[in-house]
């Protein structure tokens, strides 16, 4: 009789953050949502890479409270441009890894230094990996394992360029998070950028774009084709987390968080929206018969 194949493990996960600026309230919400992880980096209007210790001993016992654990800190390292000082942001870094620690999160996402606009991202590329090389290398000393997000503006904000920072410094410590609608944002092909990270992309951040609307729209109902690429994961074997970043609506830190960010108008509350985006994800799973776990 032939076994039927089993599906690896995946959970799901999102940034909190934008289902209220309150953490107690992102807690509530994530608890009525059954969502048992989530990707921290704004509770209670505070950046992550600005807790104190105060501040995290009281992370902790909320989420322990709660019955909820982290599966990444969603750290701004790397969002500064690469003509920046570097010694103070490696200093705030060090501060963000010490927080994973504490609040025993196996990731950290970063990203690779904002590109001047009016020179080529080539002309950058050795400072960039000498400073990427400086985060791995304390990162495997402190056992934590660091995930580079694709991400409008900065360096690795395409296919090639991600797949040339992997090549470069790819280890058990230094993977990739694969996130559809950042790819779109900056002209590219999701598939094509897909089949160059496939060997690195250890964590999958869930959002989508429509090129005819200019806007983030639910998974799914955009050009990321993530129902494609999802459908290859699971086949191919993947685990590991989906993390929901909606960006549906307005939230706190947004304008922090995007050069040049929109708001984003909607009559839905963030809560809604966060359930909308989630709802999404889930339909996509159902026709995938990909079953997340608790």
């Amino acid at each position: 009789m032939e076994m039927k194949k089993q599906a690896s493990p995946i959970y799901l996960t999102g940034f909190s953050d934008e289902s209220a600026e309150d953490f107690s309230e992102q807690l509530q919400y994530m608890q009525e949502f059954g969502i048992r992880y989530i990707e921290i980096r704004n509770a209670d209007g505070i950046n992550v890479a600005d807790f104190t210790k105060e501040k995290r001993e009281e992370i902790r016992l909320k989420l322990e409270n709660a019955g909820i654990k982290i599966s990444s800190i969603g750290s701004p390292i790397g969002k500064i441009s690469i003509e920046d000082p570097f010694e103070p942001h490696f200093e705030s870094f060090k501060r963000v890894v010490e927080t994973a620690q504490y609040l025993k999160a196996p990731y950290i996402r970063l990203f690779s230094f904002y590109i001047p606009k009016d020179k080529p991202a080539a002309d950058f590329r050795e400072a960039v990996l000498e400073r990427l090389h400086r985060f791995a290398e304390y990162a495997e000393k402190q056992d934590v394992v660091l995930l580079h997000e694709n991400e409008k503006g900065i360096y690795g904000d395409t296919g090639e360029r991600c797949a040339d920072i992997m090549k470069e410094l790819s280890s058990p410590k230094f993977r990739a998070v694969f996130d559809f609608a950042n790819f779109i944002e900056c002209g590219e092909d999701t598939p094509q950028c897909y089949s160059l990270l496939k060997p690195y992309i250890e964590y999958i951040h869930i959002k989508d774009v429509s090129r005819e609307k200019g806007i983030v729209v639910p998974a799914g109902y955009g050009d990321g084709e993530v129902k494609r690429i999802l459908g290859d994961l699971k086949e191919s074997g993947f685990s590991g987390f989906l993390s929901l970043e909606p960006h549906l609506s307005n939230f706190a830190g947004l304008q922090a968080l995007e050069q040049n960010a929109k708001k984003r108008e909607t009559s839905m509350s963030q809560k809604e929206t966060w359930k909308l985006a989630l709802d999404s994800l889930k339909a996509i799973l159902a026709a995938l018969s990909w079953e997340a776990e608790a």
